[in-house]
């Protein structure tokens, strides 16, 4: 491939992601610093950090005598749509999961 804006060769290089397992393949020009990605591997990348779970960590936190809360992050709460004030189910299906359900 030639670079569309000095039409020296373009080299391929696969570059790591971060987040992702899989690796996309770049075309990069070495004198002028074009790059583009291929498609089919920038898909298949995109593709598996949308099915990639959030994980966050979070510090449990001491209200009152005997209770326990937990902030949640600004992003999480955009990302679920959540406001102040609204009710979610939490229940506890094993020793190591806590699940919050939101309420329609």
């Amino acid at each position: 491939m030639r670079c569309p804006e000095c039409d020296s060769n373009l080299r391929k290089v696969k570059v790591k992601v971060h987040g992702a397992e899989s690796r996309v393949i770049s075309y990069q020009c070495p004198k002028c610093d074009y790059f583009e990605f291929e498609p089919i591997s920038s898909g298949k990348v995109i593709k598996e950090l949308r099915e990639t779970p959030l994980k966050i960590r979070q510090k449990i936190i001491k209200l009152s005598q005997d209770r326990l809360g937990m902030y949640i992050n600004k992003d999480v709460a955009r990302s679920l749509n959540l406001k102040g004030g609204e009710e979610v189910y939490v229940s506890v299906p094993d020793k190591k999961h806590l699940v919050v359900d939101i309420a329609n």
